[in-house]
């Protein structure tokens, strides 16, 4: 009976890194959709995209700075900042945000979810090293 319900609630757990990668695969194209519907530069977009990533950066300093910089920028909380701030800043803002949102979008269906004590431990599972049980 144990085993039953371990089972059940892996496949729950399953399910819901699944949805989140679907989520990402939404996110990444309607990024680049919005991206292409503002008529920007794709010169911009492919410069851009991997700009969140510098956030790792942190980790230099240590894990839980590394793991505090990477989700502060790797979250939709931001870049929904950033599209408010376009009202007043104008349609630049929008572009960065399209980019920003389809990077994150990328992410998550890669399965790079948010830091949780290491760079290899996320809310999405492990990756890297850690995901093959190196």
């Amino acid at each position: 009976m144990t085993s039953k319900i371990a089972a059940t609630s892996q496949y729950r757990i399953a399910d819901a890194v699944l949805l989140q990668r679907l989520e990402g695969l939404a996110a990444l194209a309607l990024g680049v959709v919005a991206y292409a519907r503002l008529g920007q530069s794709w010169v911009i977009f492919a410069i851009l995209f991997l700009v969140p990533d510098f956030a790792m950066l942190g980790y230099l300093r240590s894990a839980r700075f590394g793991a505090l910089s990477y989700n502060l920028v790797h979250n939709y909380a931001a870049p929904a900042l950033l599209a408010l701030a376009g009202l007043v800043i104008g349609p630049w803002a929008y572009g960065l945000t399209a980019i920003w949102v389809a990077h994150i979008g990328a992410d998550r269906l890669l399965g790079y979810g948010l830091k949780l004590d290491s760079f290899e431990a996320t809310h999405l599972g492990p990756v890297g090293k850690a995901r093959h049980g190196r």
